[in-house]
């Protein structure tokens, strides 16, 4: 016999009867009405009771599920494709697009997939393993997946909740520069295209940055000279931050029933953009020049540890782990459903998109350096010219020699230039620098210029809204796991919180917005990331069990995890993470913090450190990540908070143990059993389940003593 209350996570052996309680064992849960189902199982392990008495293995019998009533059922997916659309669309976001193909070029190029595909095998994968299958056996959010795993956890859920909120506020603001962008390329020419003028001449500024980095710089953000100038609010953004919120919240308000329906469009329009730029791309001068740069093994890159720490970092943030969100699509999964195959499947399309849009980036990027080259070749062609005809005219110049040849010029004299062609593809960027200058660059040079615009633009902001969903989701799910916010509808819950998200992301429609984005960025989504996903994985090998979790995913799958797994979830995997974890602890005490600040007069950005006061907010932000975690430990280690009906729908608590010879009613109402009047229905009933044919019963029933313990 086994008994499973999965409103708390408590599951209960009992191996000397094969009935069920009656009014004897009562549920007492303070005016709840509960569900029983009955179900028949095979071969469980052993588990123990609350207080820690072992009652040995149970060989099959009848299993009692007993379900809060009041608790609206957990909302499921529709089908798996939306599941694995959702997922898809969550993991393989904006990094994918442009901080990768960066990562390749600046280690090794074709070399760097051997650390990438290494840490994905060796840390990706188990961690996400770890995560969806933790969602999907205790159908609940981060919030009670941690609580459940031991009560003093309880702090993990919070902290995975904290950090998601500060990424959810700059997340958004990078799909509203989107949304800015893309109202803008319905412009022809591309507003980008060249420098603007006054009174005939080009603003100064302009010329001495270029085209598109005076477009993003001064046009879309108008820049602040440093933090300690906001540069006050611009109209033009706020307006498209709300857009973008609304967006979401229209998105978002029904959970997994609104945005399920999106993810259609948001996980399948980027690899349509991508397999057209990528064919465009493949017709366009220099596009091989740019594979074969980047895509060149440099084998030599591979002895350098960084290389392999940043690909470390690459595969954990390009799974989104730590964010609860991953629990949060687990928890909607059917209990049989093959999580392992998901996420094999997942981590594969992951990689490959990575390295397709890798492809797509670069084969643009030659056409743009090649572009470039060119143009660079003109220009000298035509001092060299100029020179020429002055020393026809008998000027004392003879350069004949020297210009000879330009493939490419070496020399700087008179005015020439060096072109170099290779010089002009190491010029890396990544994240905005990459899209809305670098890219941007390249597309105003194409035909039909707006079109591709629009097309490209659209596909960041699909893969940005695709994420974006994830990200809430992973937050809005951990807070209605809440009791006290069971009783507010989820779509007046969402608007609230995207509400408060808007207003609080004003900070980033400043003139300084960029220098703020890119603080949490640095601060909000590094360390306290890292060690959420490193407690997490503790928290499951060594407290909730590493064998215990195998057989869960057994359970569910069918697929019992072997040495791979057992290796990588106690040893690689934590290693790796802690090493992450140190390194970026180290990189932010030895290295000051510096942020890239626009100085107009130079047209180029450069380095300035932190003040003071900033570097006491980020310092704010990464506590706000931890503390919970720490917190909720001392907490509930001190009884200071109990864990009760602050997370669950019930408590549960002894009334009786003596021996019942009655069978449990199949849906009954546990606070009516004040009135005797009911047990003759409780005995019709029970007599009911107990004929032959009923559901998990055998002949020969025998009564039992249960015992249920308060926490």
């Amino acid at each position: 016999f086994r008994l499973i209350f999965p409103h708390v996570g408590l599951s209960v052996f009992q191996v000397e009867s094969e009935s069920f309680f009656s009014r004897q064992s009562e549920i007492v849960s303070y005016g709840r009405t509960f569900n029983i189902e009955v179900q028949e199982f095979k071969d469980e392990d052993v588990t123990t009771m609350p207080e820690g008495t072992e009652l040995g293995p149970v060989n099959g019998g009848v299993q009692v599920v007993i379900n809060d009533a009041d608790e609206a059922p957990r909302a499921a997916w529709d089908n798996k494709v939306q599941f694995m659309l959702s997922i898809i669309g969550y993991s393989v976001g904006l990094g994918n697009i442009w901080r990768f193909p960066y990562l390749c070029q600046q280690n090794g190029g074709g070399a760097f997939l051997i650390p990438f595909g290494v840490m994905l095998i060796l840390e990706g994968i188990p961690l996400f393993l770890i995560e969806l299958g933790m969602g999907q056996k205790m159908r609940l959010g981060a919030l009670g997946v941690w609580n459940n795993v031991h009560p003093w956890l309880g702090g993990l859920g919070v902290a995975s909740a904290t950090v998601t909120f500060f990424v959810a506020l700059y997340y958004n603001v990078i799909i509203t520069w989107c949304i800015f962008y893309l109202f803008s390329s319905f412009n022809y020419p591309l507003p980008w295209a060249e420098c603007p003028k006054v009174n005939g001449t080009e603003i100064l500024e302009c010329e001495k940055a270029s085209e598109t980095a005076y477009f993003w710089y001064r046009t879309t953000l108008d820049i602040s000279p440093s933090m300690d100038d906001s540069g006050g609010l611009k109209w033009w953004i706020v307006l498209c931050l709300f857009i973008a919120w609304t967006t979401v919240f229209f998105i978002v308000m029904k959970g997994i029933q609104s945005s399920g329906k999106v993810v259609w469009f948001t996980s399948l329009f980027p690899y349509i953009v991508l397999t057209i730029f990528f064919i465009r791309g493949l017709t366009l001068k220099g596009a091989s020049a740019g594979l074969v740069h980047m895509y060149t093994p440099k084998v030599e890159k591979l002895y350098n540890p960084n290389v392999w720490l940043d690909a470390a970092t690459q595969v954990f943030y390009s799974f989104g782990l730590a964010f609860g969100s991953l629990i949060a699509f687990g928890s909607y999964n059917p209990p049989k459903n093959n999580c392992v195959r998901d996420v094999i499947l997942v981590s594969v399309c992951n990689a490959i998109t990575a390295i397709y849009a890798s492809l797509v980036v670069f084969a643009i990027l030659g056409f743009k350096a090649m572009l470039s080259f060119d143009k660079c070749l003109e220009r000298n062609r035509q001092v060299y010219e100029m020179l020429s005809q002055a020393a026809k005219d008998g000027l004392p110049i003879d350069i004949t020699e020297r210009v000879s040849s330009l493939q490419p010029v070496k020399t700087t004299d008179h005015g020439f230039e060096i072109c170099d062609l290779s010089k002009n593809l190491d010029q890396a960027a990544e994240g905005t620098g990459l899209a809305f200058i670098v890219f941007a660059q390249a597309i105003g040079e194409m035909p039909m210029s707006p079109f591709w615009s629009l097309l490209f633009f659209t596909m960041l902001l699909s893969l940005g809204i695709g994420s974006q969903i994830g990200i809430l989701e992973g937050m809005l799910c951990t807070i209605f796991d809440i009791d006290f916010f069971k009783r507010i509808s989820k779509p007046y819950l969402t608007g609230v919180v995207c509400v408060i998200c808007f207003f609080m992301g004003l900070i980033f429609c400043t003139g300084a917005g960029q220098y703020w984005l890119g603080l949490f960025d640095s601060f909000a989504g590094t360390i306290g990331l890292v060690m959420i996903a490193l407690l997490e994985t503790i928290a499951v090998v060594f407290i909730y069990g590493h064998e215990k979790f195998s057989n869960d995913i057994y359970e569910m799958t069918g697929y019992r995890p072997g040495l791979y797994w057992q290796v990588t979830w106690r040893f690689i995997g934590p290693t790796i993470m802690t090493v992450i974890l140190a390194s970026s602890i180290v990189a932010k005490i030895v290295e000051k913090p510096t942020y890239m600040a626009w100085d107009k007069d130079k047209g180029i950005t450069v380095p300035l450190e932190y003040p003071g006061w900033v570097m006491g907010i980020a310092l704010g932000i990464v506590l706000a990540s931890v503390l919970p975690i720490i917190l909720v430990f001392l907490l509930r280690r001190f009884q200071i908070l109990k864990f009760d009906v602050d997370i669950h729908q019930g408590a549960i608590r002894r009334i009786d143990t003596t021996v019942s010879t009655k069978e449990m009613m199949a849906d009954v109402d546990l606070d009516e059993y004040d009135s005797n009047e009911d047990d003759e229905e409780e005995e019709e009933m029970g007599n009911r389940l107990s004929a032959p044919g009923a559901p998990g019963l055998r002949p020969g029933t025998k009564g039992f003593k249960m015992e249920v313990m308060e926490f």
